[in-house]
């Protein structure tokens, strides 16, 4: 396919420069720190809904399930599943309380009835933690579809796609903060819908509408056979494959609703109420969008076959360029990764985005200068974070390299789960939760997950891990949500429990009826 390089990189060059103008024109109104975090609260529901689906819809989801469906058939859809599942939590628990409490960062609402700076500098160095991880799934997606698009082998080539990806992605958030940034997040999304949305027509209407026989023919182009169709090719076969599943499945259905990004994306609309509509909006967009993955998948096995997948640059998630080569030609794959390209430099300004912001509003606002930071100098120093961090997901991505992008998020969303759930439910819904519960359940989480997850078959001791030739894994699980998710939650009991401070009477009746009601939360 490097024949059609000059097709690929144009369509997706025009993409990038059509963006940054964007940016560059919604940044240039960007005149306090509120505009910078929080785009001034000036979006409407629907606008951050399909900007929230922008956020959401990575390269794991496009690239990382249609390889994942591809591949391993039944049970790679499952990560379709979890994920537009989570949103019911996030609209029923998260979205209008969380919007009404705080005011730019998680942190806000963690560190509200609690002592301002230790927990604020916990809530900082966990969203900086699960940033990274999700940074460097979509950098290696990028090194991935760049390797297939224009056919480059080598590591040290794929390395330079990498971070040319990680140097545009700080542009878009240096020049255009949270208002520039969710353009860019609106645009994507819809040119993310209805590129899959066509591809699943052309492909359906090549198989004269029946997705029968897309998955009959699906079945007899891979070693499968028709067990592709079942469940257990990845997750069943044994006792401790069935454990697995169930500490993915945790993961993803729990991890949405505790993303950094995601929950930021709350401060961005005037009220709960279109809070509440965002989540609305979002649930179907990527409804809409993980069905039409199922089609691409089975429809990418059908028509290009497990064994050319799994051989192409970029492996697994090669499948849908692969696919829109087939379907459509060189345009079509143009398209289609400029689309991919766009996905992941969108989303990974976002991270970037709310890294920076997590540590230049709560780590310097309001741990170093104790709330007292000049507005101007607090957007200098997220500007400053938001490169550090760039540089720092361009060195991981480059060592994820070939790593199946999907597994790569759901481990980000373990740790985000594991972290951040039980501290926003605890703060929400129990009086009696204090400070030192707090900084327990967020560093007994994050602590015991990092963990876990060093010595399991993900980092070592697998053909798919991140260091195949060497074995120091004991932890049999890929993914450690099963055990470090309830762990977080016994350590925020734990450490509430034991502990002698008393927790705050009036400050917890004051979060309980701003977080209901939206008075004094001082947004409009």
């Amino acid at each position: 396919m490097g024949g059609n390089t000059t097709i690929n990189l144009g369509v997706f060059g025009v993409f990038v420069l059509i963006t940054l103008y964007i940016v560059y024109r919604a940044g240039s109104r960007n005149a306090t720190a509120s505009d910078y975090y929080a785009a001034g609260s000036s979006f409407t529901g629907p606008q951050n809904g399909i900007a929230l689906s922008g956020d959401f819809l990575s390269a794991a989801s496009f690239l990382g399930i249609s390889g994942s469906i591809a591949v391993n058939g039944y049970d790679g859809f499952l990560y379709s599943i979890g994920w537009v599942v989570s949103w019911l939590l996030g609209l029923m628990i998260i979205a209008e309380r969380l919007r009404n409490t705080g005011r730019f960062t998680l942190g806000d609402v963690l560190a509200f009835r609690m002592r301002q700076r230790p927990v604020r500098a916990a809530a900082a160095n966990v969203t900086l933690v699960i940033s990274l991880f999700y940074m460097i799934a979509q950098m290696a997606g990028a090194g991935a579809l760049m390797a297939l698009l224009l056919d480059v082998h080598s590591k040290v080539g794929q390395s330079v796609i990498i971070a040319v990806v990680g140097i545009v992605m700080v542009l878009y958030v240096l020049v255009g903060g949270m208002k520039g940034t969710t353009w860019v997040q609106i645009i994507k999304a819809v040119f993310l819908i209805m590129c899959v949305t066509l591809l699943t027509v052309f492909l359906l209407g090549k198989f004269g509408f029946s997705l029968s026989a897309i998955l009959e023919t699906a079945s007899r182009n891979t070693p499968l056979g028709p067990e592709v169709l079942e469940p257990g090719v990845r997750y069943g076969a044994t006792p401790t494959s069935r454990l697995d599943f169930i500490s993915l499945a945790l993961a993803l259905v729990l991890g949405t609703a505790s993303l950094p990004h995601v929950l930021m994306r709350f401060y961005t609309v005037p009220n709960a109420r279109e809070a509440r509509r965002s989540v609305v909006w979002a649930t179907w967009m990527m409804a809409t969008f993980y069905l039409c993955t199922l089609v691409i998948g089975f429809g990418a096995l059908a028509l290009v076959g497990s064994k050319e997948i799994s051989a192409a640059p970029g492996g697994e998630n090669s499948a849908a360029p692969l696919l829109a080569y087939e379907v459509g030609g060189a345009v079509l794959l143009g398209v289609v990764s400029a689309v991919a390209f766009a996905t992941i430099l969108a989303v990974v300004a976002g991270l970037t985005l709310t890294a920076s912001a997590s540590f230049a509003h709560d780590v310097y606002a309001n741990v170093i200068k104790r709330g007292q930071a000049d507005p101007r100098s607090e957007v200098r120093v997220a500007r400053l974070t938001a490169v550090v961090v760039g540089l720092l997901a361009i060195v991981g991505g480059i060592a994820a390299n070939g790593q199946n992008v999907a597994f790569l998020v759901a481990l980000a969303f373990a740790l985000a789960a594991s972290a951040n759930l039980s501290t926003i439910i605890y703060s929400m819904f129990w009086k009696r939760f204090n400070t030192p519960g707090t900084l327990w359940a967020v560093y007994g989480g994050l602590g015991s997950c990092i963990f876990l997850l060093a010595f399991s078959p993900a980092v070592s001791g697998a053909k798919s891990s991140i260091f195949p030739d060497v074995d120091f894994a004991w932890f049999p699980l890929s993914n450690p949500g099963l055990v470090s998710i309830p762990f977080s939650f016994l350590c925020g009991y734990l450490g509430t429990i034991l502990s002698k401070e008393k927790a705050d009477p009036a400050k917890q009746a004051e979060m309980e009826v701003r977080s209901l009601t939206g008075i004094g939360s001082g947004l409009k």
